[in-house]
């Protein structure tokens, strides 16, 4: 894959009006939904990119759905609009879309009205790849052995934390809002227990203390199945918990995650106590042994490393290329 992977990103100009959406941003992405910008600037100056179309495997649709939101003249209103308009678009200035009906191209997409974006853009939904952080197989326009998940990472700069001197007394542990009926169970179950912290609204003590001192950490559904808690967790060496029905986790056709993480039911959170008891220390440490393994897979760096996010979500890619081409000259250019 690495030698001979090559990916083709349609040409849009610095002066571009829409320059802002459809070319990397300039600084270090930062916030919740990073890892978007993180890929397209990574993949804009990787040795991956080739500007000869003919030896493309794969055809990158560069627009930003966090920029398509926050830019006034669209906003969340118009991105549909706006992706039809741009499927047009290229469809009628290139014959690379029309060849395959969009099968060998794919956009990128951590908020969850990505989702929403392509309705009036259905050729993308269903025969693009989707690469998104709400991989869900409960949504119908989210086809899991075409489309791949996103890993949503929170970055961090600098060198990983020493666990050696974390002292994890508590079980497990979880903050975040209540906006979900999953999280609001875990709270009415759990909120006063000894062992089983669920924290609603601010914490009184730093979010990276908490994670270093829990051996478990819970990664419960939101609004969405996905969350940056998992690799939270794993940045922390702290087991994940994944509480979130229908999620298709990141790499689930490379990583183990039963080797790493535990899977815990929406109906079982009553007996989530009992669950983490079962494992024995040993077989604990085996856990947090492999998370901390799998940790640099969910990373992000602007000079990508050997299987950082980076690699592993081109290596997603890479699986589903497609092996059957059909010639160019089979096709008419549209005048």
């Amino acid at each position: 894959m690495n030698r001979s992977f090559k990916i083709y990103v349609y040409p849009h100009r610095r002066n571009d009006p829409f320059a802002n959406v459809l070319l990397p941003v300039g600084s270090e992405p930062g916030g919740n939904y990073a890892s978007e910008s993180y890929f397209k600037k990574v993949l804009m100056s990787s040795h991956f990119i080739t500007k000869d179309p003919t030896k493309a495997d794969l055809f990158f649709l560069p627009f930003s759905i966090a920029s398509l939101r926050h830019d006034p003249r669209i906003g969340v209103g118009g991105i549909q609009d706006f992706i039809k308009d741009y499927i047009l678009n290229i469809s009628q200035k290139y014959p690379y879309w029309n060849r395959t009906g969009g099968a060998d191209h794919f956009y990128v997409a951590c908020h969850s009205i990505g989702r929403s974006a392509m309705d009036k853009a259905k050729e993308v939904k269903f025969n693009a790849i989707q690469v998104v952080c709400s991989s869900t197989y409960f949504q119908p326009g989210y086809i899991a052995h075409k489309d791949a998940c996103l890993p949503q990472i929170w970055p961090r700069q600098g060198v990983l934390p020493n666990l050696s001197s974390s002292n994890r007394k508590k079980l497990a542990f979880f903050a975040g809002k209540i906006n979900s009926p999953v999280r609001e169970k875990l709270l009415q179950v759990w909120r006063n227990d000894t062992e089983i912290f669920a924290h609603f609204g601010r914490l009184t003590t730093p979010y990276a203390d908490e994670l270093l001192g829990s051996k478990f950490c819970l990664h419960v559904k939101g609004f969405e199945v996905n969350t940056a808690r998992i690799a939270d967790s794993l940045y922390y060496g702290c087991v994940p918990v994944i509480i979130a029905n229908y999620y298709d986790l990141p790499f689930a056709d490379i990583l183990n995650w039963k080797s790493f993480s535990i899977n815990v039911a929406t109906l079982d959170i009553p007996l989530l106590k009992k669950i983490l008891k079962r494992f024995s220390f040993e077989e604990y440490l085996m856990l947090q042994r492999n998370a901390l393994k799998v940790r640099k897979h969910f990373q992000w760096h602007l000079s990508p490393v050997d299987y950082d996010a980076f690699y592993m979500v081109m290596y997603e890619l890479w699986l589903r290329r497609s092996s059957i081409r059909l010639p160019l000259n089979a096709f008419v250019h549209p005048n």
